[in-house]
């Protein structure tokens, strides 16, 4: 990626007055990663700790230049015995953010969503967001989720949705526009995406849904530009001018963001939300700008989300209590 994000260094920018987070790396034995905790690191954003094969990481990092004590490597091998150890150190309260090394993704989600040993709280859905920095728009757009919720129903779909708010509010947009997407914007019994976007749009009219303007269904031309809402006639307060996007289900999501990032130019930060620490989601081929943009962002999630208050908050309905969520509804591919 030779671009520089700018509207995401703004992040980075933003979080270098913090108090440094300290991040535990599993599966550390990679060099782009390396090279961007040592980035970090200088800014101040990081101290980080290290799992994996102890001499692998040990001697890579001495070939990037990074000096890195004995007693901040944590030797285990292999991804599920890693991620375990990762998943311990955040509920010892020995670290405050998990980053995703050179690792499969399900690995990572089978500790993190571990119903005894995880990083799971009671009441949320666990989702997952790509902050997203496209040369071609005006500011930072939330792709939510592309990563996580393989194809989540009307009531997932409102929590994943509210997650994306919430981290919005985190970021300082304080009503953030919400486009519902599917194929078109019109309701149609057919496309179930549709109906699905016209009740969470229903919802956020009702209170159910909160801290947002929310419409759909939009398809994807009419939430990004205004021009081709009004060649269309839609008439709507988010076309245009979105700072979400809620895709139909994953595989319309990954390949948005991931056609967004290698046809587009995009630099995509990637989170997951929901769980008691935030949690870096890295593509193992993510280059060092995505990957020192997401450490960012998880540094003012960690450090703002006590400061946290979504306005006009109104009493959860009990159809959008968080259901229990089955690791077979999550992420079973590599990353």
């Amino acid at each position: 990626m030779s671009r520089h994000p700018d509207k995401l260094q703004e992040l980075v920018d933003s979080s270098k007055g913090l108090r440094p987070i300290r991040v535990a790396v599993v599966q550390a034995a990679q060099r782009v990663l390396l090279d961007t905790l040592r980035e970090a690191a200088d800014l101040g954003l990081v101290e980080p700790t290290l799992i994996g094969e102890s001499k692998a990481i040990h001697d890579l990092a001495a070939s990037v230049g990074i000096r890195v004590g004995l007693d901040r490597i944590i030797d285990v091998k292999g991804d599920a015995a890693a991620a375990a150890a990762g998943v311990t150190l955040v509920r010892e309260g020995k670290v405050d953010v998990l980053m995703k090394g050179l690792m499969h993704t399900d690995a990572l989600m089978h500790a993190l969503l571990d119903a005894e040993h995880g990083l799971r709280v009671p009441g949320r859905r666990v989702s997952h967001a790509f902050l997203c920095d496209i040369p071609s728009y005006s500011k930072l757009l939330v792709i939510t989720d592309a990563a996580i919720n393989i194809a989540p129903d009307l009531n997932a779909k409102a929590q994943i949705l509210q997650n994306a708010i919430e981290l919005c509010h985190l970021l300082g947009v304080e009503t953030p526009k919400v486009a519902l997407l599917s194929a078109v914007e019109t309701v149609n019994p057919a496309i179930a995406s549709t109906i699905d976007a016209a009740c969470l749009s229903l919802m956020a009219q009702r209170g159910q849904i909160t801290g947002a303007v929310v419409d759909g269904p939009l398809a994807f031309d009419n939430a990004i530009s205004l021009r081709a809402a009004k060649e269309k006639g839609i008439t709507s307060k988010v076309a245009g001018d979105c700072d979400i996007l809620l895709v139909p289900d994953l595989v319309s999501g990954n390949i948005l963001a991931k056609n967004l990032e290698y046809l587009a130019d995009a630099v995509a930060a990637g989170v997951i939300l929901g769980l008691s620490a935030p949690v870096v989601l890295s593509s193992r081929s993510d280059a060092a700008p995505a990957r020192l943009a997401a450490l960012a962002l998880a540094a003012l999630i960690h450090h703002r989300t006590a400061q946290l208050v979504v306005p006009n908050a109104a009493p959860v309905e009990p159809a959008l209590q968080c259901a229990p969520q089955p690791e077979s509804a999550c992420h079973p591919l590599p990353g």
